[in-house]
């Protein structure tokens, strides 16, 4: 079915342009969420449309539609859209190569999972949470399976599959007048997550953040847990993004072969890793997927191009052109981001420091500079290599570009949230600010 719509669209606008691109998306989809304990939205949803774009003159159209009985419409749309843009011989289509497979990016259990199964799952999450004292203040449980396939004039048809689930949990708990926050979550390819530890978890740091006690200004060892690192992880990938680099809103345009991190280091965009959260054999141009090192030994490598920004400066593409759906045209973005240390660092090596499970703020990092001012969230002192004291409101400030060229690992499990694949990261000489 999915190929007869691909042929139906490329007769559309066959001999009508000089090339063209077919992108079809089906997804099926059960999304849950309470609100505090019960359950207030449920969805099962099976979505299917296709994306057309086509050159013409060295002009780029696009349409869409989720009426498949208007595809023939769409593609002469697309024709039509071209007419409105600028001529711009940077724009072009991938080209044939050989595609690797991914493994592991596909759970069959999703053929068997229904909107009951789910419901059940969410539910003794919150009876888990709420069972060990907790009060929930929201929760959620998603499950997914796509199917893509990109088709063009250059001879490319690549289809993707996959599966993907979720779930979250936050809580809250009061005690003797005070009252503490906490949140969490899991992703994965296969319904293998396991909720009840995630509520009990979850429930547990709500619980040992409760007794807060000051600290004092000054320079700290900061341990960033998962979700901090991410927060701040995000400005510093910006950086690497081409169409930043070639319009000059990143910092480390023309420092390609300088140390820019630690040299124990090293940054891989890894679209085929099995079981990746975001591995695919293609990307949304159909760009075969390859594997990047940005960093490299701390040293800038490389940096992400879609066609359209590799062209542009005089590059290859590194199969970064991303797409949300068939809604939209791609758009450059990160696989899976492997960061690997060659050392790595125990907790029990540090004698005085702070441990931030996540940070507050960390959207209004200055994206060009890197200097950022965040609210530490579910904070402890470090004392002796052992978590002691939860932290009363305290503020971490610093400039992300100079914390990674001395960022270290820190010896721990292994794990994926959205694109960041990270271990917890360890930062001397980070600026806590306590609270007055």
């Amino acid at each position: 079915m999915i190929y007869e719509l691909a042929d139906e669209a490329r007769r559309a606008v066959e001999g009508k342009c000089d090339e063209y691109e077919i992108f079809i998306d089906e997804s099926k989809v059960i999304e849950l969420d309470s609100k505090q304990d019960e359950l207030n939205f449920a969805k099962e949803e099976i979505e299917q449309g296709i994306g057309i774009r086509i050159l013409k003159d060295h002009k780029l159209g696009f349409a869409f539609t989720s009426n498949l009985d208007k595809i023939a419409q769409t593609g002469l749309q697309a024709i039509e859209n071209s007419k409105l843009n600028k001529n711009d011989e940077n724009y072009a289509f991938s080209q044939k190569e050989k595609v690797a497979e991914v493994e592991k990016v596909y759970d069959k259990k999703f053929n068997d999972l229904d909107l009951d199964e789910s419901v059940e799952f969410l539910k003794n999450v919150i009876e888990t949470a709420s069972d060990s004292g907790c009060e929930i203040t929201g929760s959620g449980f998603s499950a997914s399976e796509g199917r893509s396939l990109i088709v063009n004039s250059n001879g490319v048809s690549i289809e993707n599959e996959g599966t993907g689930f979720g779930v979250g949990l936050s809580v809250t708990i009061q005690k003797d007048g005070r009252i503490a926050t906490a949140y969490n979550s899991q992703s994965s390819r296969f319904f293998d997550m396991d909720g009840e530890k995630l509520a009990q978890e979850v429930c547990d740091l709500a619980k040992s953040s409760l007794d807060t006690k000051p600290i004092e200004t000054g320079d700290y060892s900061v341990v960033l847990d998962y979700y901090a690192a991410t927060g701040l992880l995000q400005t510093f990938m910006s950086a690497f993004n081409g169409e930043n680099v070639m319009r000059g809103r990143s910092i480390l345009k023309d420092r390609t072969g300088s140390e820019i991190a630690n040299p124990t280091l090293t940054i891989t965009d890894n679209p085929l890793l099995e079981k990746g959260l975001l591995s695919t054999k293609c990307d949304g141009e159909g760009s075969v997927s390859q594997k990047t090192d940005l960093i490299k030994d701390g040293v800038l490598n490389s940096f992400i191009y879609d066609i359209y920004t590799a062209n542009k400066e005089g590059v290859k593409t590194t199969s970064n052109g991303y797409r949300g759906s068939y809604l939209s045209t791609p758009m450059i973005s990160p696989s899976n981001l492997e960061f690997k240390f060659s050392e790595m660092r125990n907790l029990d090596e540090i004698e005085s420091g702070v441990l931030t499970t996540s940070v507050l703020g960390a959207h209004t990092a200055n994206p060009i500079s890197g200097d950022f001012s965040v609210e530490a969230s579910n904070a402890f002192k470090i004392e002796n290599g052992e978590l002691a004291d939860p932290i009363d409101k305290a503020m971490i400030s610093g400039n992300i570009f100079e914390i990674m060229k001395k960022v270290e690992g820190l010896n721990c499990e292994i794990k994926q949230y959205g694109p960041y694949i990270i271990p917890k990261l360890l930062v001397h000489d980070l600026r806590v600010v306590g609270k007055n």
